[in-house]
């Protein structure tokens, strides 16, 4: 066990903790783990149970994350342990994020330091290391050393995220974080409650603090027919980030049938293109498509001259047409970490 970060002891006596790592704010006593299962209080201590239990490491695409405006057709070095502080009903990755809930014993994983990571990404050739397949916060103290280290050697860090993360949190690894993709999940807390077992509002209030501190944020909604692929919801959720910044990219990704959610078709390919118009006429910039390889959503176009500037096939970039950060062919800005 690893002495775990942001909590505070509420009852020397009984040793009630809070634990203040995410927007749950779980209470635990003694002996017990907070709803994630990850952290466990001894003697009003908390202690991370996920410290350097290194689950999966891959080389991937940088666009898997989903990121596509950050250096573009580069490798990401992508780590994860188990657990997670949702309980998405249609999670890809439950057999990762949801084993804490459903296998008893120790976690699984392989005893790795944060050096280990980061020289195993320089000798990778990746330029990034990714916090990702499960949710970041549930290993953040080890993210957060290995970030810091990644940030001194020149190698850049991303989470992939639900927005959960709590306040101070955020601005503790803020300076050392490059980008975050987000799940903004809904625009509903009906959604947030059902389907994640959490709430709206706390994402909303990330996904804002993230741009105020200065990392890169990309946005992803997995459009779920009949929960969040309304007309109006998906124009609200376009609304909310144009608020924040027209540049921000959104990426609306098809749902397939997953875990507790199989009760429902795959997302039509029309609704995903009506996502992507709707994301335009409400002024945001670039909008993707994604998990339907080859469709035209994938490529960058330019909001200057209408041009392509980087077309992707899947995860591959095909052709890239920016010149230090602008259109080769008008010169237009366009907004990413080149």
């Amino acid at each position: 066990m690893h002495p775990a970060l942001f909590f505070k002891t509420l009852d020397p006596k009984s040793k009630l903790t809070q634990c203040l790592l995410c927007k749950h704010h779980c209470m635990i006593a003694q002996g017990k783990r907070g709803l994630c299962k990850t952290r466990e209080n001894h003697d009003g201590t908390l202690y991370t149970l996920t410290y350097g239990k290194i689950y999966s490491e891959n080389i991937d695409p940088v666009e898997k994350k989903p990121l596509f405006h950050l250096l573009p057709g580069s490798l990401s070095y992508s780590i994860c342990t188990v657990g997670c502080n949702f309980r998405c009903k249609h999670c890809q990755n439950f057999d990762i994020s949801q084993y804490p809930h459903l296998q008893p014993g120790p976690f699984p994983g392989n005893n790795r330091l944060p050096e280990d990571i980061v020289e195993d990404a320089i000798r990778s050739g990746c330029q990034s290391i990714s916090y990702t397949y499960v949710e970041p916060t549930i290993f953040y103290e080890f993210a957060l050393d290995t970030a810091k280290l990644a940030h001194k050697a020149g190698i850049k860090n991303i989470f992939v995220s639900n927005g959960y993360t709590g306040e101070e949190a955020t601005r503790e690894i803020a300076p050392y974080l490059t980008a975050n993709n987000i799940d903004l999940k809904a625009f509903t807390d009906k959604f947030y409650k059902e389907v994640c077992g959490a709430r709206l509002q706390p994402v909303l209030d990330t996904i804002k603090l993230m741009h105020e501190l200065g990392v890169w944020l990309e946005i992803t909604t997995l459009v779920i027919p009949g929960w969040n692929d309304s007309e109006e919801e998906l124009r609200d959720i376009a609304r909310f980030i144009k608020s924040i910044s027209r540049e921000i990219p959104w990426h609306v990704t098809r749902f397939w049938p997953m875990y507790k959610m199989t009760d429902r078709e795959p997302t039509p390919h029309h609704t995903l293109r009506r996502a992507r118009e709707i994301g335009f006429e409400e002024g945001l910039y670039y909008i993707y498509i994604g998990n339907i390889p080859g469709d035209d959503g994938e490529n960058t176009i330019c909001p200057g001259c209408g041009r392509t500037i980087i077309k992707r096939t899947g995860f591959t970039v095909q052709e890239n047409n920016l010149q230090a950060g602008r259109c080769r062919f008008c010169q237009t800005p366009i907004a990413g970490i080149f």
